[in-house]
């Protein structure tokens, strides 16, 4: 790795009426989102509760939340609230595939990309199957591999941030699955779709690829998922919670050919325990279909968020501080000289909850791109923290990482 310079997910504000009628609820967002997440993260509940005007910039959400679409849409569906509506997670599914030439069977929906993500590792690893995956990367890999009772083979980056696709396939000759975060978590760095394609020609016979891009739409870099319309071994997973600004609504997308879908929870075994999963909700089906058909929502977003990570990292630039390289995603890591649970501490007696740190990283942090004002207190919050001695942060509040495992992607 060469280090350089360069919107929690359960709460659901609750509506009625028109979507205008909604808008006002916006500013109840931070209140619930503290207090759904003082019950989760230790981060943020245990030792400090956020208070109504805090900058919480820590689980990679999107500020923005749900389009005014989604909005309207979920608030004329929950009027028929009391009806099972199934068809609506068809609409969803058949929108998408659409957008994709995917035929039908080729997609299926659940209550967020982690049961999906779950299924597609679980089912193709085990104890004679192992499972690759990049570092650092999201650990929902290593989660599965252990629960599997999988081998698991972790490859370092390499200097761009990219998976290092030919290393993964030396590094043993059973595996039976390589996982690929696209824009990577948590370095937001993109692994080229030429490097994807070599890994899918020269893998393991029986081996799968599976390409998480949760993060995806942020970037403008070519997808992979018309390798899953040409049938190749491939799995991609897809969700709401990011540039959609769905996170607490929860629905994501399980995109492979069709004797590679997931199979149903009975037939995993362990993976029956999976988390979040369960039936997309109607009002949810709603306001997915209305995004994905929203031709302008991605653009828009991506250019709003592109705007504000960039000129953040103009800012940290200018003033020296050591970012790692390549983002394309809505957050990026900057390098704080000394333990990061111990910055963000700091960084939390001033109101603003910033990401954690991974093992290979430590003294980096992870930062979520916020409002333009978010970024602004932010900013002022860094400079306070990064001046402080680091003996000093070493002695402030009592602090334990959170692990984004508790959450929903």
């Amino acid at each position: 790795m060469a280090p350089s310079t360069l919107v929690s997910r359960r709460s659901f504000m609750r509506f009625a009426g028109t979507a205008a009628a909604a808008v006002p609820l916006l500013s109840e967002a931070p209140r619930l989102l503290a207090a759904d997440s003082a019950q989760h993260d230790p981060y943020m509940g245990r030792f400090k509760m956020p208070d109504a005007n805090a900058v919480i910039i820590s689980s990679n959400e999107n500020p923005l939340g749900p389009s005014a679409g989604a909005l309207a849409a979920m608030s004329q569906a929950m009027r028929q609230g009391g009806r099972y509506h199934s068809e609506t997670k068809n609409q969803v599914v058949e929108a998408f595939s659409r957008s994709f030439d995917l035929q039908p069977g080729y997609v299926s929906i659940w209550a967020g990309s982690t049961p999906a993500l779950d299924m597609a590792l679980r089912w193709n690893i085990g104890p004679g199957k192992a499972l690759v995956v990049g570092n650092p990367s999201y650990e929902q890999g290593p989660r599965a591999a252990q629960s599997m009772k999988a081998p698991l083979f972790s490859v370092p980056l390499t200097a761009t941030g990219a998976h290092d696709v030919r290393a993964m396939v030396a590094a043993t000759p059973n595996a039976g699955a390589y996982y690929i975060v696209n824009p990577n978590n948590p370095t937001g760095t993109m692994t080229p779709r030429e490097d994807i394609l070599w890994l899918l020609a020269n893998k393991p016979a029986g081996s799968i690829v599976i390409v998480d891009e949760a993060y995806h739409h942020f970037s403008k870099d070519e997808p992979v998922i018309d390798q899953v319309a040409a049938d190749k071994d491939i799995i991609v997973t897809r969700t709401f919670s990011k540039i959609y600004g769905m996170a607490g609504l929860r629905a994501g997308l399980y995109i492979a050919r069709p004797d590679l879908q997931a199979p149903s929870i009975s037939r995993l075994g362990p993976a029956a325990t999976l988390d979040g999963a369960g039936e997309v909700s109607m009002a949810t089906a709603h306001a997915c279909t209305v995004s994905v058909t929203d031709r302008t929502l991605v653009p828009a977003r991506r250019k709003i968020n592109a705007d504000i990570r960039e000129a953040t990292l103009e800012w940290m630039d200018r003033r020296g501080y050591k970012v790692y390289a390549g983002s394309q995603a809505n957050f990026f890591m900057v390098d704080v000289k000394r333990p990061g649970r111990d910055f963000a501490a700091l960084m939390q007696r001033q109101d603003v909850y910033i990401g954690r740190t991974w093992p290979a990283m430590p003294t980096y942090v992870r930062i979520t791109v916020g409002t333009a004002e978010e970024m602004r207190k932010f900013r002022a919050a860094f400079v306070k923290a990064y001046d402080t001695e680091p003996a000093v942060a070493h002695a402030s509040l009592p602090y334990s990482a959170p692990s984004e495992l508790q959450f929903l992607a």
